[in-house]
Order: structure tokens, then sequence, then C-alpha cells
């Protein structure tokens, strides 16, 4: 068994193609990611990765949209989108697959 925490890894994702990582994988990346309110990240698309994102809790606009708790948007490669966290906000990320420097900012 191997035990790590949320707060060793960068930016709250734990799996994937990249160290730290609680388990090393090429095939798909996972986050939890914590947001306060009015936190944003800018416009951005993946050329070959899916991101798929749960709202787990809280508010957020992605894609022009509010999204709120139990909300599963999918991005297909070369969506756009922005993130706005209207409230605190924690969503769980996958991107399939992992790909290293795939995020290209708009």
């Amino acid at each position: 068994m191997k035990i790590y925490q949320l707060s060793e890894m960068v930016k709250g994702w734990f799996v994937g193609g990249f160290t730290p990582s609680a388990l090393k994988t090429d095939a798909f990346e996972a986050g939890l990611k914590i947001y306060k309110s009015g936190d944003s990240e800018q416009a951005h698309f993946h050329q070959i990765a899916t991101e798929i994102t749960v709202i787990a809790s809280g508010r957020v606009k992605m894609c022009g949209k509010e999204w709120g708790a139990g909300s599963i948007i999918v991005l297909s490669p070369g969506e756009i989108t922005d993130f706005t966290a209207i409230e605190d906000t924690h969503t769980v990320v996958i991107k399939v697959p992992s790909v290293a420097d795939d995020k290209y900012v708009v």
C-alpha cells in the first residue's frame, strides 16, 4: 500500500503522466480541483485530450454558461473554455489521454 496526500500533488492533479503522481500513467489524468469564489482560469483548449469536468460542489461559469453541483461537462479536443468559480467549488477533472503540453491558452 502507498499513501499520498493531495497537498503533495500539483494543483490537485493526482493521476497522470507527470510527477508527483499517485499513479503514473499516460492513459488519463485525474484531479480534484478546489477553487474559491472568483478564482478563474484563462480560456484554453486541448488538441489531443478530451476533458471531463464534474462539478462536485459549488457553481462555475464555463463555455459561457453557468453550471452547478452534479453537472458533467465534456469538452472534445479543440473546444475552447474558460473557467470562473461563482461560488467556492470542488471539481473532479479527467483528461483522456494524459499528454504533456496539450493545453493551449487562447
